[in-house]
Protein backbone atom coordinates (compact mmCIF):
# COMPACT_ATOMS: atom_id res chain seq x y z
CA UNK A 1 0.00 0.00 0.00
CA UNK A 2 1.09 3.57 -0.17
CA UNK A 3 0.81 5.93 2.91
CA UNK A 4 1.03 9.11 2.75
CA UNK A 5 2.23 11.17 5.63
CA UNK A 6 2.93 14.82 7.15
CA UNK A 7 6.44 15.51 6.03
CA UNK A 8 9.18 16.08 5.28
CA UNK A 9 11.14 12.84 6.21
CA UNK A 10 12.13 12.55 10.44
CA UNK A 11 8.86 14.59 11.15
CA UNK A 12 7.07 13.26 13.94
CA UNK A 13 4.44 11.52 11.90
CA UNK A 14 6.59 9.65 9.92
CA UNK A 15 8.14 7.89 13.20
CA UNK A 16 4.31 7.57 13.96
CA UNK A 17 3.30 6.16 10.46
CA UNK A 18 6.59 3.71 10.35
CA UNK A 19 5.06 2.14 13.36
CA UNK A 20 1.62 1.90 12.06
CA UNK A 21 2.76 0.63 8.81
CA UNK A 22 6.24 -0.80 8.61
CA UNK A 23 5.98 -2.56 5.20
CA UNK A 24 4.17 -0.38 3.47
CA UNK A 25 5.44 2.55 0.60
CA UNK A 26 5.32 6.17 2.74
CA UNK A 27 5.26 9.10 0.63
CA UNK A 28 6.08 12.46 2.48
CA UNK A 29 3.46 15.38 1.93
CA UNK A 30 3.85 19.35 2.22
CA UNK A 31 1.17 20.08 4.42
CA UNK A 32 -2.12 18.39 6.08
CA UNK A 33 -4.04 19.57 2.97
CA UNK A 34 -2.23 17.17 0.84
CA UNK A 35 -2.45 14.35 2.89
CA UNK A 36 -6.53 14.75 2.49
CA UNK A 37 -6.16 15.49 -1.00
CA UNK A 38 -4.18 12.25 -1.91
CA UNK A 39 -6.54 10.17 -0.14
CA UNK A 40 -9.09 11.76 -1.81
CA UNK A 41 -7.77 11.64 -5.08
CA UNK A 42 -6.72 8.13 -4.52
CA UNK A 43 -2.93 8.31 -5.11
CA UNK A 44 -2.70 6.77 -1.76
CA UNK A 45 -4.42 3.63 0.04
CA UNK A 46 -4.70 6.34 3.43
CA UNK A 47 -2.63 8.82 4.77
CA UNK A 48 -1.45 9.39 8.90
CA UNK A 49 -1.70 13.22 10.15
CA UNK A 50 -1.77 14.72 13.56
CA UNK A 51 -4.81 15.37 15.35
CA UNK A 52 -4.21 16.89 18.46
CA UNK A 53 -1.14 17.19 21.31
CA UNK A 54 -1.77 17.20 24.70
CA UNK A 55 0.01 20.75 25.46
CA UNK A 56 -1.09 22.82 22.43
CA UNK A 57 -4.37 20.92 22.32
CA UNK A 58 -6.51 19.93 18.64
CA UNK A 59 -4.10 20.81 15.08
CA UNK A 60 -7.25 23.01 13.87
CA UNK A 61 -6.58 22.34 10.30
CA UNK A 62 -7.09 18.50 10.59
CA UNK A 63 -10.52 18.69 11.90
CA UNK A 64 -11.43 21.50 9.05
CA UNK A 65 -10.45 19.21 6.36
CA UNK A 66 -12.30 15.87 8.29
CA UNK A 67 -15.51 18.65 8.11
CA UNK A 68 -15.08 19.54 4.30
CA UNK A 69 -13.96 16.27 2.71
CA UNK A 70 -16.96 13.86 4.06
CA UNK A 71 -15.71 10.90 2.07
CA UNK A 72 -12.65 10.25 4.42
CA UNK A 73 -12.84 8.19 7.22
CA UNK A 74 -10.53 7.40 10.35
CA UNK A 75 -9.37 4.03 10.65
CA UNK A 76 -7.37 4.35 13.91
CA UNK A 77 -6.01 7.34 16.26
CA UNK A 78 -2.22 6.40 17.67
CA UNK A 79 -0.89 8.05 20.62
CA UNK A 80 3.15 8.85 20.56
CA UNK A 81 5.26 10.41 23.44
CA UNK A 82 6.64 13.47 22.23
CA UNK A 83 10.58 14.38 22.85
CA UNK A 84 12.43 18.13 21.51
CA UNK A 85 15.98 18.19 21.25
CA UNK A 86 17.46 21.65 20.16
CA UNK A 87 20.35 20.89 18.16
CA UNK A 88 22.86 23.19 15.88
CA UNK A 89 25.48 21.87 12.47
CA UNK A 90 28.37 19.87 14.28
CA UNK A 91 30.48 23.01 12.42
CA UNK A 92 28.88 25.53 15.09
CA UNK A 93 29.24 26.29 18.58
CA UNK A 94 26.28 26.04 21.06
CA UNK A 95 26.73 29.82 22.41
CA UNK A 96 27.07 31.47 19.03
CA UNK A 97 23.38 30.88 18.29
CA UNK A 98 21.22 33.54 16.18
CA UNK A 99 18.30 32.11 15.44
CA UNK A 100 16.12 29.01 16.62
CA UNK A 101 13.56 26.84 13.82
CA UNK A 102 10.95 24.75 14.40
CA UNK A 103 7.29 24.31 13.95
CA UNK A 104 5.30 26.62 15.87
CA UNK A 105 3.97 23.99 18.01
CA UNK A 106 7.17 22.23 18.90
CA UNK A 107 8.31 25.85 20.09
CA UNK A 108 5.38 26.45 21.91
CA UNK A 109 5.82 23.44 23.37
CA UNK A 110 9.50 24.53 24.64
CA UNK A 111 8.67 27.56 25.13
CA UNK A 112 9.73 27.97 28.96
CA UNK A 113 13.00 26.75 28.51
CA UNK A 114 14.15 28.31 25.25
CA UNK A 115 12.80 31.61 27.27
CA UNK A 116 14.76 31.02 30.29
CA UNK A 117 18.43 29.70 28.14
CA UNK A 118 17.58 31.67 24.83
CA UNK A 119 15.77 34.60 25.76
CA UNK A 120 17.51 36.88 23.08
CA UNK A 121 17.44 34.32 20.38
CA UNK A 122 15.06 35.03 17.41
CA UNK A 123 12.66 32.15 17.32
CA UNK A 124 11.04 31.83 13.60
CA UNK A 125 8.41 29.03 12.41
CA UNK A 126 9.27 26.68 10.27
CA UNK A 127 6.40 24.04 8.19
CA UNK A 128 7.55 21.18 10.53
CA UNK A 129 10.50 20.42 13.15
CA UNK A 130 12.20 18.22 10.06
CA UNK A 131 12.28 20.64 7.99
CA UNK A 132 14.04 23.12 9.84
CA UNK A 133 16.55 20.38 10.86
CA UNK A 134 16.97 19.99 7.08
CA UNK A 135 17.51 23.31 6.47
CA UNK A 136 20.29 23.97 9.34
CA UNK A 137 22.09 21.14 7.98
CA UNK A 138 21.90 22.75 4.98
CA UNK A 139 23.20 26.02 6.03
CA UNK A 140 26.42 25.33 8.46
CA UNK A 141 27.51 28.98 7.53
CA UNK A 142 24.30 30.19 9.62
CA UNK A 143 24.40 30.21 13.34
CA UNK A 144 21.32 28.53 13.38
CA UNK A 145 19.28 25.77 15.44
CA UNK A 146 16.34 23.19 15.11
CA UNK A 147 13.99 22.24 17.76
CA UNK A 148 13.41 18.68 16.31
CA UNK A 149 13.28 14.98 17.55
CA UNK A 150 16.11 12.11 17.54
CA UNK A 151 15.50 10.33 14.34
CA UNK A 152 16.16 14.20 12.58
CA UNK A 153 19.53 14.55 14.24
CA UNK A 154 20.66 11.26 13.02
CA UNK A 155 19.42 11.64 9.51
CA UNK A 156 20.47 15.27 8.59
CA UNK A 157 23.85 14.59 10.95
CA UNK A 158 23.48 17.60 13.70
CA UNK A 159 24.41 17.87 16.93
CA UNK A 160 22.38 17.97 20.22
CA UNK A 161 23.17 20.61 22.75
CA UNK A 162 20.40 20.07 24.82
CA UNK A 163 17.69 17.00 25.15
CA UNK A 164 14.35 17.01 26.33
CA UNK A 165 13.63 20.80 26.13
CA UNK A 166 9.69 20.41 26.03
CA UNK A 167 8.44 21.83 29.19
CA UNK A 168 6.14 19.21 30.49
CA UNK A 169 7.04 15.66 30.47
CA UNK A 170 3.66 14.55 29.57
CA UNK A 171 4.13 15.36 26.10
CA UNK A 172 1.79 13.22 23.73
CA UNK A 173 0.49 14.10 20.46
CA UNK A 174 -2.32 11.81 19.22
CA UNK A 175 -2.04 10.75 14.99
CA UNK A 176 -5.09 9.62 12.83
CA UNK A 177 -4.98 7.05 9.86
CA UNK A 178 -7.56 8.51 7.41
CA UNK A 179 -8.78 6.56 4.32
CA UNK A 180 -12.06 6.46 2.15
CA UNK A 181 -13.04 3.23 3.77
CA UNK A 182 -14.56 2.14 7.10
CA UNK A 183 -11.87 -0.03 7.98
CA UNK A 184 -10.99 -1.04 11.16
CA UNK A 185 -7.07 -0.59 11.69
CA UNK A 186 -5.38 -3.57 13.42
CA UNK A 187 -1.91 -4.45 14.23
CA UNK A 188 -1.12 -7.38 16.98
CA UNK A 189 2.18 -5.55 17.73
CA UNK A 190 0.98 -2.27 18.47
CA UNK A 191 -0.74 -2.05 22.42
CA UNK A 192 -4.13 -1.10 22.46
CA UNK A 193 -5.38 1.17 24.65
CA UNK A 194 -8.99 2.44 24.06
CA UNK A 195 -11.56 2.37 21.31
CA UNK A 196 -14.28 5.37 20.18
CA UNK A 197 -16.11 6.26 18.09
CA UNK A 198 -16.09 10.02 15.84
CA UNK A 199 -18.72 12.10 14.99
CA UNK A 200 -19.13 15.78 12.73
CA UNK A 201 -22.38 17.58 14.17
CA UNK A 202 -23.57 20.31 12.76
CA UNK A 203 -26.77 22.22 14.59
CA UNK A 204 -29.62 23.28 11.80
CA UNK A 205 -29.31 26.68 13.02
CA UNK A 206 -28.05 28.81 16.51
CA UNK A 207 -31.32 28.04 18.92
CA UNK A 208 -31.52 27.89 22.82
CA UNK A 209 -31.14 24.36 23.80
CA UNK A 210 -29.78 23.41 20.45
CA UNK A 211 -26.35 21.84 21.72
CA UNK A 212 -28.27 20.85 24.85
CA UNK A 213 -30.51 18.73 22.61
CA UNK A 214 -27.70 16.99 20.63
CA UNK A 215 -26.07 16.08 24.39
CA UNK A 216 -29.01 14.73 25.79
CA UNK A 217 -29.12 11.54 22.50
CA UNK A 218 -26.24 10.50 24.31
CA UNK A 219 -26.67 11.29 28.05
CA UNK A 220 -29.77 9.30 28.33
CA UNK A 221 -28.39 6.54 26.65
CA UNK A 222 -25.85 6.64 29.03
CA UNK A 223 -22.96 6.79 26.02
CA UNK A 224 -19.80 8.39 27.49
CA UNK A 225 -18.04 11.47 25.72
CA UNK A 226 -14.20 11.78 25.79
CA UNK A 227 -14.33 14.49 23.22
CA UNK A 228 -16.54 17.35 22.57
CA UNK A 229 -14.98 20.42 20.27
CA UNK A 230 -16.39 23.03 18.41
CA UNK A 231 -14.97 24.38 15.53
CA UNK A 232 -16.16 27.65 13.23
CA UNK A 233 -17.69 26.90 9.91
CA UNK A 234 -16.01 29.74 9.02
CA UNK A 235 -19.43 31.39 7.73
CA UNK A 236 -19.92 34.08 10.15
CA UNK A 237 -19.17 34.56 14.13
CA UNK A 238 -21.63 31.94 15.76
CA UNK A 239 -21.61 29.32 13.60
CA UNK A 240 -19.78 26.08 14.50
CA UNK A 241 -19.68 22.48 13.95
CA UNK A 242 -18.74 19.86 16.60
CA UNK A 243 -16.37 16.85 16.73
CA UNK A 244 -17.42 14.45 18.86
CA UNK A 245 -15.72 11.20 20.42
CA UNK A 246 -17.83 8.50 22.15
CA UNK A 247 -15.67 6.05 24.15
CA UNK A 248 -16.28 2.22 24.03
CA UNK A 249 -17.22 -0.54 21.29
CA UNK A 250 -20.17 0.53 18.53
CA UNK A 251 -22.74 -1.16 19.49
CA UNK A 252 -24.80 -1.40 16.89
CA UNK A 253 -28.73 -0.70 17.80
CA UNK A 254 -27.70 1.61 19.99
CA UNK A 255 -25.28 3.94 18.35
CA UNK A 256 -27.50 3.32 15.28
CA UNK A 257 -30.54 4.59 17.19
CA UNK A 258 -28.28 7.71 18.23
CA UNK A 259 -27.68 8.61 15.00
CA UNK A 260 -31.31 8.31 14.02
CA UNK A 261 -32.19 10.74 16.91
CA UNK A 262 -29.89 13.52 15.79
CA UNK A 263 -30.95 13.33 12.14
CA UNK A 264 -34.93 13.49 14.05
CA UNK A 265 -33.76 17.00 15.56
CA UNK A 266 -32.21 18.07 12.22
CA UNK A 267 -28.77 17.89 12.67
CA UNK A 268 -26.42 16.93 10.51
CA UNK A 269 -23.94 14.32 11.26
CA UNK A 270 -21.03 12.97 9.53
CA UNK A 271 -20.12 9.36 11.32
CA UNK A 272 -16.14 9.14 11.14
CA UNK A 273 -16.24 5.64 12.16
CA UNK A 274 -15.40 2.90 15.15
CA UNK A 275 -11.92 3.01 15.67
CA UNK A 276 -9.01 1.49 18.05
CA UNK A 277 -6.39 3.60 19.91
CA UNK A 278 -2.92 2.70 19.63
CA UNK A 279 0.15 3.52 21.76
CA UNK A 280 3.44 3.97 20.04
CA UNK A 281 7.36 4.58 21.07
CA UNK A 282 8.72 8.13 20.68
Amino acid sequence: MKIAFLGPHASFTQLATAQLFPNEELLPQANILDCFNAVEKGEVDKAVVPLENSIEGTVSMTLDYLYKTSSIKIEAEAVMPIAHHLMIHPDNNANEIEKIYSHPQALAQSFHFLDTNYKEVQRQDFSSTAAAAKYISEHPELKRAAVANQFAANLYGLKIINRNIQDFEQNHTRFIIISKEQNIYNNNQLEVIGEKSGLLITLPEDHAGGLHQVLSVFAWRKMNLSKIESRTLKTGLGNYFFFINVAGKWDAILHKNALEELKSINANVDFLGNYKEFLLKS
